[in-house]
């Protein structure tokens, strides 16, 4: 009986001393596919993808991990939250599913749907079946879905938005883009979906001003009665109705199930 608040004081020890740039976690995984010993996934990634050696270069599957090294006691061992050593919590936030280990508290939860690990709370996000991802509960049933739309790249810095762990923002048109992507995108004042290329904010009075324009401009009676025919239709409301407000940050990143 006195050795539980021992142990559970043992289970804290060194939190948030330990990790790397990308978590904190009080141990290390051994890479199986290199058999190399790295703090998380992406540290792992970042080394085998600066190989000199194009054909070496690989990315680590999360689920092939068998083993970790605690980093207080540094006793390798199976995946596990405890350590079997020196019994201190591996991390506060452990996923068996994906082996994922995080001291830092994020809202952590796993989605059986996407398969990973995602942050922001579960209450706070539903998952989307069509879409293919977690997105906001603010989303639901109130957003334009496109099929595998977080499946692809960043239109604008081309890294994979599946699983990345910056922000994404869905658009009104239902595609997406990281978030400072979108505000950066904005800044240059490019308002239109780099895909689909419809409006990502509220034209009307643009388009208003525009019209009142021509209205204003007599047109040369050479081109008085030709006709043309518009081939992107974001460009007027004519044509797609733009969208009422700007897109929102609705889909959590990744945790993500790394190691």
């Amino acid at each position: 009986m006195e050795s539980a608040p021992v142990s559970n004081e043992r289970l804290g020890f060194g939190k948030m001393g330990y990790g790397c740039q990308h978590y904190r976690r009080r141990c290390q995984i051994r890479a199986p596919c290199c058999n190399e010993i790295f703090t998380c996934r992406h540290c792992h990634n970042e080394a085998a993808n600066m190989l000199k050696n194009f054909c070496d270069r690989h990315e680590l599957n999360r689920c092939d991990v068998k083993q970790v090294i605690c980093a207080v006691c540094d006793t390798e061992q199976p995946v596990a939250q405890v350590c079997t050593n020196c019994g201190v919590n591996m991390g506060e936030y452990f996923c068996e599913i994906c082996k994922f280990f995080d001291d830092t508290a994020k809202g952590q939860f796993h989605c059986d749907e996407c398969g990973i690990c995602r942050v922001g709370g579960r209450e706070n996000y539903f998952h989307c079946k069509k879409c293919g991802s977690c997105y906001a509960t603010s989303l639901l049933d109130n957003h334009l879905c496109v099929e595998n739309s977080m499946r692809h790249h960043c239109p604008i810095c081309y890294e994979y938005l599946f699983d990345s762990l910056k922000e994404t923002t869905v658009m009104k048109c239902g595609h997406t883009m990281h978030g400072e992507c979108y505000y950066e995108m904005i800044k240059r004042d490019k308002f239109c979906c780099p895909i689909c290329s419809k409006s990502i904010i509220d034209m009307s009075k643009t388009w208003k001003r525009i019209d009142e324009e021509i209205e204003a401009t007599a047109m040369p009676e050479d081109y008085r009665h030709r006709k043309v025919s518009a081939c992107l239709p974001a460009f007027h409301p004519l044509l797609s109705q733009p969208a009422s407000q700007p897109a929102t940050l609705v889909s959590p990143p990744l945790v993500s199930c790394e190691l």
